[in-house]
């Protein structure tokens, strides 16, 4: 099962050096049960695709909660096996949670498949979206199309041995 965990690029230096993804308990996200009936679809790349956009959406919020952070959102790629992430069944099919799961124990980096990067360019609209999620939150229609903004970047896509290039 291929897995995305949402990190920042500092999150991804301190993986790096640790060579792992973690400690756990980790919140990741993945094509679950819920996801699909969401989504509507059977086209595994499509599933897949929206389990990478929600992992980015969980990124933002982390930059949103750091004020130093750089303004990228950062995900990890991870195939694990199967059982190894449990998506909470208590969930449903809140919108919250659409696709998250939850990893025990922490993931080795070079189990990773691939690193999703904001290119430079998605910066301010991503610093802009980071300001705004609060207001978005509550319903604010401006703000909502502030975070929208930021989704319109699509994340590049990096090797692990590329790691190295992004946190430097």
């Amino acid at each position: 099962m291929r897995v995305y965990v949402p990190l920042t690029l500092s999150g991804l230096a301190a993986a790096h050096g640790a060579g792992e993804l973690g400690p756990g308990p980790l919140t990741a996200y993945a094509v679950t049960p819920g996801l699909r009936e969401w989504y509507v679809s059977d086209d595994i790349e499509e599933l897949e695709y929206a389990a990478l956009n929600r992992a980015a959406a969980a990124s933002l919020r982390m930059i949103a909660g750091t004020p130093d952070e750089a303004r990228r959102r950062v995900v990890v790629a991870v195939d694990v096996p199967d059982g190894a992430a449990v998506a909470d069944p208590d969930q449903g099919l809140s919108a919250a949670s659409l696709g998250e799961v939850r990893i025990a124990a922490a993931l080795p980096l070079a189990k990773a498949a691939a690193v999703h990067v904001d290119a430079d360019d998605a910066e301010k609209d991503v610093a802009a979206a980071a300001a705004a999620l609060g207001a978005a939150d509550l319903g604010e229609d401006d703000a909502r199309f502030t975070v929208d903004g930021a989704e319109d970047h699509e994340l590049l896509w990096f090797g692990v041995q590329e790691i190295p290039q992004l946190i430097g």
